[in-house]
């Protein structure tokens, strides 16, 4: 992989566009990254990591909103492009975050969604090589640069972007630690879910083990509530199991069989004593039907003893009811005759009714008249309607000739009246249209005004800043001055006690020395061994510790002075460096300048903003004046054509008037003088109508009263009205009859009851004793029940007994495979968790692949830090065991050849830990790379670390990163070291200012 052009814009601390050469700075194979903190350095290698993974390493990651630069302008997108060579195929990545940019219409911000392009150098045209797009989709990009790469995020941080920090942390930590940046690299997750797996089989297998178990011992208690008080189950009652204990399958299938053995002697018991309830309930039953059916003969001839009194009782009221059912029976040829004549008297009621109704709207001159006069009447008004059928339709033209006066009197108005008020209007035109141009030349200058204030606004929000900040800066000044004025008086008091003490100590030196003597032995001052005299400690006596104590104190006090003195100097310059950008302009005055500016440009920007509207009102009042000059035109048009249609209608209309006079004769009109005559016709027909119906019926009436008169006659009664008392409808004759026949059959009933023999010899019985006979039926009832119900539940709990018997013996089949699967499991589980015996170094299994990947890692960073160290250090992995109880695996040792021993990394210094952590870096690099399919990789950056070098040991790391330009690769050094600056001539200088960083490229020899 060989990077050839970075281009950033709005990224990070870069406000605008700024590209980085790649191609220029491989030239040399070796440049340098350089700039002040902050400046943008690790930005660089940031936007690399985020145009070909679409986010930045892992320690900076965070909201894609953060990746914007905040020195850039609102409209400005922030995108990263990465042109770059791998697997022999030049691609372009372009990549622009989820960002938030101003809306184009109206105020707020609105988000743009993340967006990537990856495009590929071809070779089509005539004119060259050419781009051609590959794919817009983050998914499809991301899976195409990965599988080109073979490294993910993390495994290209690590080798292409080599943390020299990380590594110096990977020499001193704990296998615990190597294990998990190992594992990332080399992905070595799969062996610990192997682990995980096995371990969770284990528990899976072990809960299934002792899920069995307690199945089985379920089923054994469920077989003791079954087996209940059964005397064997008491004698060897279920023995205390627990889940796991050995035997248990054989301990609950064996109490099973006991219990069942017991079950099946109470079943048999059960069931004679079934057998012999059931004969006493059959004999029983027996004599209850014979005295239920004596008793139900004797009730039976004494009911029909009751009734055949009853029955002689009510012999005259039969009679009567034949006698009605016989008269009404001779009426039956009477009764058409009488229907008729009472229709006929309803018919001339109804007739006489109605023809009074007709005639009480007539004059009272016709009210007496006989039909035929009203009939005359009729048929004369009826020839005077046909005459007025012409008239009418006179009249229906001069009502049409009206309206159509009235329509033309209403629209000769209306054009009147529009023809003023499109005069009135044009009449104004002229002053409108020069007022809405002078609105939109308003808008327009609003427009331009707007964004000269726009312009200004920027300059002055920075001059008010920077005079907030020079106050604010003020104060702290004149604090940090005043704090160091105290650190400082603090610091010479803690020297003068300190000197104090030290010249005390100084006075009281023998008295000290004098405290070492032993008898014997000599003085370290004299030589003597003797000690006559040794001095004694006064009372103002000072200790070394005191002294030490003292001296401190005066260091940390000093310490204290120089920190509140570079505190104080770096205020003065930051006050300095705002007092040059605000200058003597107090911070109110430019604060009031900045909302004078912001509300004369929200003004402006807002009249500006309607120019559109004024034009559309121009527009819009010009297409008015057209239409309203053209409207006036028409409607005079329509005046002119009016006038003479009028004239024509108005002498229709008084010739057709004379004659609709002679029609009405005094009506309103012919309409009413028509209605009035067919309602006098309709009133004259109906009268004549009603009276030719009341003649007809008087006329039947009179004929059904003779044939009545003459059917009664017939029938034998002396008048019409005794033969209508004798008439029954036939819903009473047939109940009389129905009673007939109802006591005639209960008559023979009653007689066949008193005959039957059984029922009078039961009757000569004495009365049966029911209730005796149904007790002892209940009480045989009631005892087979209870018998019946022991010995179903003997019968149930036998064969709940068998079928938990066989759950029992199913379940501990099945226990046996369970158990050997899961001694199986646990063994290795066990194994790859390094807990088994067997394993001797208690290794994991993932402990043990990264041990072999450290391994190879450590021999190939032997061969470079063999080369920086002179010769002197190599790196070994050791898979010895940390303690008598800890793991094995991940050790790592450096062997210093100068001595010949092996020692702990820790032990190196801070120069020596750079050099090895870089030689393991660029080892892990290679191994990694190997391990993702020999991907070549043409650019590399080593991150900060040389400034702990001294020369000699910058010239050996610098011929090694040399020696990694072969076969053409490139390495950038990103580092603050000043003596690199002379030593490597191709740089890349990235510059910070207020307005955001810059990059310089620096080729020089």
């Amino acid at each position: 992989m060989r990077l050839h052009r970075l281009s950033v814009t709005a990224f990070g601390p870069f406000g605008g566009t700024h590209e980085v050469d790649f191609d220029a700075l491989s030239a040399a194979g070796l440049f340098l990254l350089h700039g002040p903190t902050g400046a943008g350095k690790t930005s660089i290698l940031d936007a690399v990591c985020y145009a070909l993974y679409g986010a930045v390493p892992g320690a900076r990651q965070g909201s894609t909103l953060s990746l914007r630069s905040h020195h850039a302008d609102p409209n400005t997108p922030t995108s990263v492009l990465l042109e770059l060579t791998v697997a022999d195929r030049r691609l372009e990545i372009t990549r622009r975050p989820e960002q938030l940019r101003p809306k184009k219409r109206g105020d707020g911000m609105t988000r743009d969604k993340a967006q990537t392009l990856l495009r590929e150098q071809v070779t089509t045209g005539p004119n060259g090589p050419e781009w051609k797009a590959l794919s817009r989709s983050h998914q499809e990009v991301g899976e195409e640069i990965g599988q080109l790469l073979g490294m993910s995020r993390e495994q290209f941080c690590q080798v292409v972007l080599l943390p020299q920090g990380d590594f110096a942390r990977f020499l001193r930590a704990d296998d615990q630690a190597r294990g998990q940046l190992l594992g990332r690299l080399f992905d070595t997750g799969r062996f610990a879910a192997v682990e995980d797996r096995l371990a969770e089989l284990r528990r899976t297998t072990q809960r299934r083990v002792a899920s069995g178990d307690e199945d089985l011992l379920r089923l054994a208690h469920r077989i003791a509530q079954e087996a209940g008080d059964n005397p064997d189950a008491r004698e060897r009652p279920l023995p205390d199991l627990t889940p796991g204990e050995p035997g248990l399958a054989a301990a609950v299938l064996e109490w099973a069989a006991i219990a069942r053995s017991g079950a099946r002697e109470r079943r048999d018991v059960a069931l004679a004593a079934v057998r012999a309830a059931e004969a006493a309930h059959h004999a029983a039953g027996r004599r209850a039907e014979e005295a239920a059916e004596l008793d139900r003969l004797q009730r039976r001839y004494a009911q029909a003893r009751a009734r055949a009194a009853e029955l002689a009782e009510r012999a005259p009221e039969r009679e009567q009811t034949r006698e009605r059912l016989r008269r009404a029976r001779d009426a039956e040829v009477v009764a058409p005759a009488l229907d008729l004549c009472q229709n006929a008297e309803r018919d001339l009621r109804a007739a006489r009714d109605a023809e009074e109704r007709c005639r009480a709207p007539l004059p009272p001159h016709l009210a007496t008249a006989d039909r035929d006069q009203l009939a005359a009447l009729e048929r004369e008004l009826r020839q005077e309607l046909g005459h007025l059928a012409a008239a009418r339709r006179l009249e229906r033209r001069a009502s049409d000739i009206d309206t159509e006066l009235t329509a033309l009197d209403r629209d000769a108005r209306a054009d009147e009246d529009a023809i003023a008020e499109a005069a009135d209007w044009l009449a104004g035109w002229s002053e409108r249209r020069l007022a809405h141009q002078r609105r939109v030349d308003a808008c327009q200058e609003a427009a331009a005004r707007a964004d000269q204030l726009a312009a200004r606004i920027e300059p002055a929000v920075r001059a008010r800043d920077a005079a907030e900040l020079r106050d604010r800066l003020t104060g702290r000044v004149e604090a940090l001055r005043a704090e160091r004025l105290r650190a400082a008086e603090r610091s010479t008091a803690a020297r003068d006690h300190w000197l104090d003490l030290k010249e005390r100590r100084l006075r009281g030196i023998a008295a000290e020395l004098a405290a070492a003597l032993c008898p014997g032995q000599p003085c370290a001052v004299c030589g003597s061994s003797a000690h006559p005299a040794p001095a004694q400690a006064g009372e103002d006596h000072v200790d070394r510790a005191a002294e030490e104590a003292a001296q401190a104190a005066h260091q940390e006090a000093e310490a204290l002075r120089e920190e509140a003195e570079s505190q104080l100097g770096a205020a003065r310059a930051e006050l300095a460096v705002a007092t040059a950008s605000a200058g003597d302009t107090p911070a109110a005055e430019l604060a009031h300048a900045v909302s004078e500016l912001r509300r004369e440009h929200a003004t402006a920007q807002a009249t500006g903003a309607e120019t559109h509207a004024a034009r559309e009102e121009l527009a819009h009042a010009e297409r008015e004046y057209e239409r309203r000059r053209a409207q006036r035109e028409d409607a005079e048009r329509r005046v002119a054509a009016r006038t003479s249609r009028r004239e024509a209608l108005a002498g229709e209309l008084a010739s057709l008037t004379a004659q609709l006079t002679e029609a009405r004769r005094g009506a309103a009109s012919v309409a009413a003088r028509a209605d009035r005559l067919e309602r006098q016709v309709t009133q004259l027909a109906d009268a004549v109508e009603a009276a030719a119906a009341g003649e007809s019926a008087a006329r039947r009436l009179r004929e059904a009263r003779e044939r009545l008169a003459d059917a009664a006659q017939r029938a034998g009664f002396p008048s019409p009205r005794d033969a209508a008392d004798a008439v029954l409808d036939a819903s009473r004759r047939e109940a009389l009859q129905q009673a007939l026949d109802q006591w005639q059959a209960e008559e023979a009933a009653v007689a066949a009851e008193l005959a039957d023999p059984a029922a009078r010899a039961a009757a000569g019985r004495p009365p049966a004793d029911l209730a005796r006979a149904e007790a002892a039926v209940e009480a045989a009832t009631h005892a087979l029940r209870g018998a019946s119900a022991r010995e179903t539940a003997a019968r149930e709990r036998c064969d709940q007994l068998d079928q938990l018997s066989t759950q029992a013996a199913r379940a501990a089949r099945a226990l046996g495979p369970l158990r050997a699967e899961y001694e199986r499991v646990a063994a290795l589980a066990s194994l790859t968790a390094g807990t088994s015996a067997e394993n001797e170094r208690k290794m994991r299994l993932e402990s043990y692949v990264l041990a072999a990947r450290l391994e190879q890692v450590a021999a190939a960073a032997s061969a470079r830090l063999d080369h920086m160290s002179g010769g002197r250090y190599t790196l070994v992995h050791s898979d010895a065991r940390t303690s008598g109880r800890g793991r094995a695996g991940l050790g790592l040792h450096v062997i210093d050849a100068w001595t010949g021993h092996g020692r702990d990394t820790a032990t190196l210094s801070g120069g020596e830990t750079f050099f090895a952590s870089l030689a393991l870096a660029l080892g892990l690099a290679d191994v990694v790379t190997d391990e993702a399919g020999g991907v070549r990789l043409d650019t590399l950056f080593i991150d900060e670390g040389f400034g702990s070098l001294d020369e000699q040991t910058l010239d050996e790391v610098l011929d090694v990163l040399d020696s990694l330009r072969e076969r053409d690769r490139t390495v950038g050094i990103v580092s603050h070291v000043a003596d690199l600056r002379q030593r490597v001539p191709a740089q890349l200088e990235v510059v910070k200012g207020r307005a955001g960083s810059a990059v310089r490229h620096r080729l020089g020899v």
